[in-house]
């Protein structure tokens, strides 16, 4: 909205002309969503303790975990808000992309919500059924992938990093590939919010990766120097980037050990939503799996787990996810929590370098 209402005064007013600006807008959105937080996030907390929506604690889970019984949960609302208010505010909204991923993140978020309000609220311990989560996420991924498919001049070619020659056309497939992104981000994301601060200190620098990702991808220039694929619009996403970093480190301020309040399935599922539509449009989807590899880790740990114990009757780790296994082994909480931000920087920063290595 200030984007719409205030550049067109650069014409007039020089002064206005830093809102053509994407890095400007990318700060400020940043910068917005953060204060946002700060002013909100005391209110929402109350919010949620007056509505009873309070975290329940898996007896079978480690004993440590007790003691967060009753911490108010669903805090992903106000995150949503610090990133919507934010990118509605700063970003071109002429850009089919960022509504896009509004789409996801609002979409996800609701899916998030309800589970949420049935489990901690209406006290209905088996909320959404796995099934029906999945049902809705997948028609919400598959119709972005289904606009993508048939959207003028957008490429269903699949990059791969370290490969500048090796980009094969997936044609239909894409579709269901961009539907798997999607879902599998968003659905990694949730298995990893299981300590404080765990779960959003990686979508804070994943976020921020990808905030380096849009620019470049959005600027020929950039892009054919760096042999990655340029995506016409692209760029304007780094104003979501910079919300979603900034809507982060928000929600991180109360999240943090010991948590004042959690984020929920409203949080988790949007956010990972999120990061996988940005994979997908910026043509970086491979790119996910490196910077995202805590998430990566987190549900393969789940799937190992699960497969081990059904077909050898014998577990891999002492609790999945693994960061269960960890504090089981007599790690405290907030050493894995700051080791997985560690390895999520290392990570990125991997994967920054791949765009010098093609």
């Amino acid at each position: 909205m200030l984007y719409h209402l205030l550049y067109p005064l650069a014409s007039d007013y020089k002064l206005f002309n830093v809102f053509k600006y994407l890095t400007f807008r990318s700060i400020y959105a940043m910068i917005t969503a953060l204060l946002l937080a700060f002013i909100v996030g005391p209110w929402v907390v109350r919010k949620l303790e007056a509505l009873q929506a309070r975290q329940v604690i898996r007896t079978d889970g480690p004993e440590s975990h007790l003691k967060k019984q009753g911490t108010p949960t669903m805090g992903g609302v106000l995150i949503l808000v610090c990133i919507v208010l934010p990118t509605l505010l700063w970003a071109d909204l002429k850009n089919v992309f960022i509504w896009l991923t509004l789409l996801i993140i609002v979409g996800y978020g609701v899916l998030g919500f309800v589970d949420d309000y049935k489990k901690v609220v209406e006290k209905n311990p088996k909320g959404l059924s796995p099934r029906q989560k999945m049902f809705w996420q997948v028609l919400l991924a598959g119709g972005v992938g289904i606009f993508l498919f048939y959207l003028p001049g957008f490429s269903t070619e699949l990059y791969l990093p370290f490969f500048k020659r090796v980009h094969p056309e997936l044609g239909i497939l894409f579709i269901p590939f961009v539907t798997l992104v999607i879902v599998g981000a968003s659905n990694a994301v949730n298995l990893t919010d299981g300590l404080d601060g765990l779960a959003i200190g990686p979508v804070a620098i994943n976020a921020a990766t990808y905030l380096l990702f849009c620019y470049i991808a959005g600027n020929a220039k950039l892009s054919g120097y760096l042999q990655i694929p340029y995506v016409p619009g692209a760029g304007e996403l780094a104003v979501l980037c910079g919300a979603m970093v900034g809507a982060g480190l928000g929600f991180l301020w109360y999240n943090s050990y010991p948590a004042e309040v959690f984020m929920g399935d409203v949080g988790s599922l949007s956010l990972g939503g999120a990061l996988g539509t940005l994979a997908v449009l910026t043509k970086q989807e491979i790119l996910l799996v490196i910077v995202g590899g805590v998430f990566v880790v987190e549900a393969l740990s789940v799937i190992f787990q699960v497969g081990s114990y059904k077909y050898r009757g014998k577990r891999i780790f002492r609790m999945a996810p693994i960061h269960h296994h960890f504090e089981l082994k007599g790690v405290a909480e907030p050493k894995i929590i700051v080791r997985f931000w560690i390895i999520t920087i290392i990570l990125a920063l991997v994967a920054i370098s791949t765009l010098k290595m093609r």
